[in-house]
């Protein structure tokens, strides 16, 4: 095979060409910015919940110009007043909330065409739908299992598949960022919670597959894998001995925050940052897994 200059594109090798040279003339500032736009819509999956709300806000202030959260009614209707800031914030960007539930596959096909009737073509996927379960292991409920399978690795599945098919059609290629957790990675402690370490596993693995499939689409796959965050859900007294071990057991001996997620979402999203970044798992979980 012939040797390729730098910025050259062999079609006949791949579909996913490098981007385009910066403009010229364009100042440090300008390529700067450049570098993490995002540009087009992104449909969000849990999309009322703290770390998607979080991470969409991001993604609207580096240019996004549409935005779908899709999540149950009753967490939409929660979350109202966030949302509601959000369209305040970014009165140039379209942002619509659409009730969904990822298992049920015939649902999410019509809810990925009624965004795209809504936005337009959306070139942006974040699959921040899932539910957590502890239980013990010898007690754990078959129902229980497979709900939690069913939301967490089944519902990503749909969701990349609904919204996959209209990125292959549509031809210009997208991203697709799935929420794992450094739960895939290893067991938690001191919680028990079976069902959920092997649902952000199957994640895991969904990912490398899929970017395995469909980068000759133009459509990078890629994951994030959060540490303990510091939201509604791991808060109470109940949680207090937990939290204690978590902080105990990581190098920061903190939980993150929220917004310590958004910078990796934007740089998987961007179109020029994370252009080369495809099956790739981004751990943020301030150096726990090293313990």
């Amino acid at each position: 095979m012939p040797w390729i200059q730098l910025g050259e594109h062999d079609p006949t090798t791949t579909l996913t060409p490098p981007p385009a040279p910066f403009p010229e003339p364009s100042t440090p500032g300008q390529r700067a910015t450049m570098r993490f736009a995002v540009n087009g819509r992104a449909a969000f999956t849990g999309g009322a919940g703290a770390l998607a709300l979080a991470s969409a806000r991001a993604l609207l202030e580096h240019g996004l110009s549409g935005l779908a959260l899709l999540d149950l009614p009753q967490r939409l209707e929660k979350s109202v007043t966030e949302i509601e800031t959000l369209r305040r914030d970014f009165p140039a960007a379209k942002i619509i909330t659409q009730t969904c539930d990822v298992t049920d596959a015939a649902g999410m096909n019509d809810t990925a065409q009624q965004v795209r009737d809504q936005l337009g073509d959306t070139n942006i996927l974040c699959c921040f739908a899932g539910m957590v379960n502890c239980v013990d292991a010898e007690d754990l409920a078959i129902e229980q299992w497979r709900r939690v399978m069913d939301v967490n690795a089944t519902g990503s599945w749909i969701a990349a598949q609904a919204f996959g098919r209209h990125l292959i059609s549509g031809g210009r290629g997208g991203k697709i960022v799935l929420v794992s957790s450094i739960s895939g990675h290893r067991v938690n402690y001191p919680q028990p919670q079976a069902a959920y370490n092997v649902s952000k596993a199957a994640v895991l693995h969904m990912r490398s597959s899929l970017a395995a499939e469909w980068t000759r689409y133009g459509i990078r796959v890629n994951s994030i894998s959060p540490g303990y965050m510091d939201t509604v859900l791991n808060e109470g007294d109940d949680l207090e001995a937990w939290r204690r071990s978590w902080a105990e057991r990581n190098p920061m001996r903190r939980m993150g925050s929220p917004q310590e997620l958004t910078g990796p979402v934007v740089f998987l999203c961007s179109d020029i940052g994370g252009s080369y970044v495809n099956g790739a798992d981004i751990v943020v979980d301030g150096g726990g897994l090293v313990f």
